[in-house]
């Protein structure tokens, strides 16, 4: 009897040290293991994205922020630039640059609303290698934020191991921060993903690292969480549901179905009954950084932006 209670003991530790170990292996699980679909750069893609222009997009914006709805507007940049994978900056030499030039999709996410008497001033940029084969990970993300309050910055770099995370801020809870963090799927590149990925996203429960601008509205430590997409269909357009699963938030992303894949809305629901909406008004290709003289704000109007 002692024999066999001996052995039933033993298969027992087994037992339980197995799931202990599957339970890490899936509490560790990286987007590193999502298959990605292959890059789109084909000649409709290279003749899209690589004459010379960026994609402008405007919204009108409904945003959430201490217990009301403000109104105000959202311009996407999207546009593809020679990237330095070392120094990971836009390079003034690309030609010169050999190997460490890498190209990328770049969002400038740009949004404006004000609360009560004064406002706020939100710019993210996003740097998301074209070729997802050899390079799978977005190697930027910056984000500032200012308000007349004070101000915030922060800045995630890939590594070769990790995303190093710095951060600097006015306020003295969140002050000057600086640490490591194990790679993921950044919520901030979504829109990058799907603009390269001809409208798709992976699909099923990842590791993401939730946006810098929910960090900072709602002071959350940015970090690495469970997070589940989904998605259905229309005729026209693919609409998915990102939902945090040990946070409460879902955010929602309506993409155009066919090429090239714009960004027509999405949603922002952080549980407290109040959601953020972005919805496409206008959108046209311009070299916008050529554009810099009084004439030139005829195309202010023409992306409907708010005077």
């Amino acid at each position: 009897m002692t024999h066999l209670l001996k052995t039933y003991c033993i298969l027992a530790i087994f037992s339980l040290l197995a799931c202990k170990q599957d339970k890490k292996a899936a509490d560790t699980a990286t987007t590193a293991e999502i298959q990605w679909n292959p890059a789109a750069v084909d000649d409709e893609f290279k003749a899209y994205w690589y004459r010379g222009k960026a994609e402008l997009n405007s919204y009108s914006l409904k945003q959430s922020r201490y217990g009301e709805i403000r109104d105000g507007e959202v311009v996407l940049i999207f546009v593809t630039e020679p990237f330095s994978l070392s120094k990971q900056v836009k390079l003034d030499n690309p030609d010169a640059a050999g190997a460490d030039n890498v190209s990328v999709m770049k969002l400038n996410n740009i949004r404006k609303f004000n609360t009560g008497i004064y406002d706020y001033s939100v710019v993210s940029s996003t740097f998301t290698p074209i070729n997802s084969q050899k390079h799978p990970h977005t190697l930027k993300l910056n984000t500032s934020i200012q308000e007349w309050c004070g101000h915030t910055f922060t800045q995630l770099n890939l590594k070769e191991s990790n995303y190093h995370f710095q951060e600097f801020s006015y306020f003295e809870a969140e002050g000057d921060t600086e640490k490591d963090m194990p790679i993921a799927l950044l919520e901030d590149e979504l829109m990058t993903r799907i603009r390269i990925h001809k409208g798709q996203l992976p699909l099923g429960k990842t590791n993401m690292i939730f946006s810098t601008l929910y960090s900072r509205f709602n002071h959350k430590d940015l970090e690495a969480t469970k997070a589940e997409i989904s998605k259905t269909e229309t005729d026209s357009t693919t609409n998915y549901t990102v939902q945090y699963l040990n946070y409460n938030r879902t955010v929602t992303i309506n993409v155009e179905k066919q090429f090239p894949y714009k960004i027509l809305a999405w949603t922002e629901n952080n549980g407290d009954g109040l959601i953020t909406e972005a919805q496409l008004k206008k959108s046209i290709n311009e070299p916008y950084w050529e554009q810099k003289k009084s004439s030139d704000e005829s195309k202010r109007d023409a992306l409907q932006l708010i005077k």
